[in-house]
């Protein structure tokens, strides 16, 4: 997730990210073949100790190279999720139970944050439209809401960052959400997501910046009207609903047109939709 006041001055420092240190032993092997449909080209994976070390989870701390630690307790499971809103039948159950409805996949995608750092993730989970269609929206519904969970007592960003509009929420017009690169992920590298990459599930969607894919989703809400979204109410000047990766179009504090790859610090021009308009431009026509 971004901040009002981003990292910046990041890619002078990247190189050192990769020496982070965060064990993932511990996480339960997952079995997904890969999908060679979605792979990246010209960029090696990012090595685990790098994604997992280096994250953006202000509900934790704001301080990247300390998220893995601060969440290292976070309760994960159990945990229950509610689909609601314009749905033929709103249901509530465990995460565990949803996974058994659907065969999972891993993926390598790229993920650009709005601060101009990326990285390049292996990640496990099954498409979000598989999801949608499971879930029976009623032809009222227009967009997906996505609600994060709040826990302040296990969460101490939250506690200690009473300003923000907590729980984290974002949302996705049907047709984005339906857009076959959209993936729910519960996984990354072979195992289950840890804490801090947004266990027990979250959203990818590869071409937009990266706030948009939200962590550790509890509720899966389809509305009529276009939801409001977490950053679009913190900064509406900075941050909008659609969120698309586009280098012609700076942030207002500094450019979009180049970013850092977090594992060589390697400074490489931004992509329209991330590289992946092949998949999405037709929906913003």
């Amino acid at each position: 997730m971004p901040g009002p006041v981003a990292l910046i001055g990041a890619g002078a420092v990247l190189r050192s990210r990769a020496s982070t240190s965060v064990s993932t032993v511990a996480l339960k092997p997952l079995n997904a073949a890969r999908n060679p449909k979605y792979r990246v080209e010209g960029r090696e994976i990012s090595p685990e100790a790098i994604t997992a070390g280096y994250n953006n989870f202000y509900e934790f701390t704001t301080v990247k190279e300390q998220v893995a630690r601060v969440a290292e307790k976070f309760r994960s499971r159990p945990w229950q999720i509610e689909i609601r809103g314009q749905v033929e039948k709103p249901i509530t159950l465990d995460v565990d139970d949803l996974l058994k409805r659907f065969p999972l996949e891993e993926r390598i995608y790229r993920l650009r944050c709005v601060e101009a750092w990326s990285i390049v993730v292996p990640w496990v989970g099954f498409p979000l439209a598989k999801f949608v269609e499971w879930a029976k929206p009623t032809s009222k519904a227009r967009y997906l809401r996505l609600v994060s969970f709040y826990r302040p007592g296990e969460a101490i960003g939250q506690a200690q960052q009473d300003w923000y509009p907590w729980p984290y929420h974002e949302g996705l017009r049907l047709d984005e959400a339906t857009n076959e690169l959209a993936m729910l992920v519960v996984g990354s590298y072979g195992h289950l997501l840890p804490n801090q990459n947004g266990s027990p599930i979250r959203l990818i969607v590869p071409w937009k910046y990266g706030y948009k894919s939200a962590k550790a989703i509890v509720r899966f809400e389809f509305t009529s009207n276009e939801p409001p979204t977490f950053w679009n109410r913190v900064a509406p000047t900075e941050y909008g609903f659609l969120s698309n990766v586009n280098p012609a179009v700076p942030h207002p504090r500094w450019s979009q047109a180049t970013e850092s790859d977090v594992a060589t610090g390697r400074r490489i021009h931004t992509l329209p939709y991330n590289g992946y308009g092949e998949f999405v431009a037709h929906l913003y026509k």
